[in-house]
């Protein structure tokens, strides 16, 4: 690509951006997706390991699966669904966690989550972390799920937004991988690969968009860039848009990343199980046996750790599962594992982070993020869903939303004219 022209520039090939691309298509406008990468999903990432297993480097699970959009796409691409429900509602391997503190630590972890919803949704937003029991035994471990989830610890998330939240509670996986789902989504739409976006100019009669291979002018744009890249691109817009700068900021992405280690010897553990690594500090990894029955261990690492892991290079997680593991199960289990891959989220610079989340008394920043600027310029992505933020599904509805706002600007424009 030099330069071209196109009805509608949709800014960004993950989820959002395929979702909005294709309800385009299906409305017969004519539109462009535009992406960084050389491949398109974003942080939806399949790669294939060295034993032929397709593993999700970035989101895995079909949250919500049940009214999961992409769970239908899944099947109809012929996908193997695998409806084994998540280790996260079962109890832990009792290595160094016995059953009877697991059973203490679930109701501390029931009553958390009954108080954050029970908040008032008028006054003063709060710090998540206000609703912790003072001095509670298992704070440093719900705090350490804030980081899986959130991706940050408590104190950095909006009470408000974090209740908005809305799980079915029905969690599934698919085999081959839920970003190959997504990428083959979008593999026939017209597209740009390998081609960052410096500049969105809407001062003029068209868009005109500047990139890394060459300039693109359309009627419209979607933009489904993470919060992280808009914060950081205060000269992203001409004019400049701040209120969107701003409520970017307010919406950052946590961190959670995974590390996926070989296991000799696997049968010794229950298939979809897990352990944490420590029980009291918020510093600790989770570890999931046997995903899918494999012989491998997929690692969770988030928050503050996980930007410390980053810092020190890809070899530090693997150091840090491997004394965590050696801890609870002896100090040969060192030689039982190997690392296979892992992805560092925030020093990728076209993600800076994992998934969004709320700064305390941020939480009106999703919906001023998704709203529509001069009937031009429109805006889609996890963190635009005020209640599937954090989620490739939440990226798919804000995406499609997009794409029928355009459609009626389109017919509205059409009408005056």
């Amino acid at each position: 690509m030099t330069n071209g022209t196109t009805e509608v520039a949709v800014i960004g090939g993950g989820a959002a951006g395929i979702a909005a691309a294709r309800a385009l298509g299906e409305a017969a406008v004519d539109c462009l997706v535009i992406e960084a990468r050389p491949r398109l999903g974003g942080r939806a990432w399949t790669v294939t390991d060295p034993s032929g297993f397709a593993i999700d480097l970035g989101c895995g699970w079909l949250h919500s699966a049940d009214r999961n959009p992409w769970r239908i796409v899944a099947e109809k691409q012929g996908r193997m669904i695998d409806k084994t429900p998540p280790p996260w509602g079962r109890p832990s391997l009792p290595i160094g966690f016995p059953l009877a503190e697991q059973k203490d630590y679930f109701t501390a972890l029931r009553s958390f989550y009954s108080r954050l919803h029970a908040a008032p949704a008028s006054g003063p937003d709060r710090p998540a972390s206000d609703l912790l029991t003072a001095n509670g035994r298992w704070n440093n471990l719900i705090n350490a799920v804030s980081t899986y989830a959130n991706g940050a610890e408590l104190d950095h998330v909006s009470t408000r937004d974090f209740a908005h939240y809305d799980d079915s509670g029905v969690n599934w996986r698919v085999v081959e991988g839920y970003g190959a789902v997504i990428a083959a989504h979008g593999a026939d739409l017209s597209l740009a690969l390998d081609c960052p976006v410096h500049r969105i100019d809407h001062s003029g009669t068209r868009l005109r968009i500047e990139t890394a291979r060459g300039v693109v002018t359309a009627e419209q744009a979607i933009v489904t860039l993470p919060t992280t890249v808009l914060a950081q691109s205060e000269q992203l817009f001409a004019p400049a848009l701040p209120g969107k700068i701003e409520a970017a900021m307010g919406l950052p992405l946590g961190l959670d990343d995974k590390l996926f280690l070989s296991l000799d010897g696997a049968e010794e553990f229950e298939k979809e199980s897990r352990a944490f690594g420590r029980t009291d500090r918020t510093a600790t990894g989770v570890y999931h046996f046997r995903p899918f029955g494999r012989p491998q261990i997929e690692c969770y690492f988030g928050g503050p750790l996980a930007i410390d892991l980053e810092s020190k290079g890809e070899g530090a997680f693997f150091d840090f599962a491997k004394a965590e593991l050696g801890d609870l199960l002896g100090a040969a289990f060192s030689r039982r594992i190997k690392p296979i891959r892992v992805q560092r989220w925030g020093v990728d610079p076209f993600s800076r982070g994992s998934y969004s989340y709320a700064r305390p008394g941020k939480a009106d920043c999703r919906a001023r993020l998704a709203a529509a600027v001069d009937d031009r310029l429109f805006f889609a992505g996890e963190a635009c869903s005020t209640s599937n933020f954090s989620t490739a599904h939440g990226g798919w509805l804000t995406g499609v939303a997009a794409a029928e706002q355009v459609i009626t600007a389109r017919k509205r424009t059409r009408s005056m004219g």
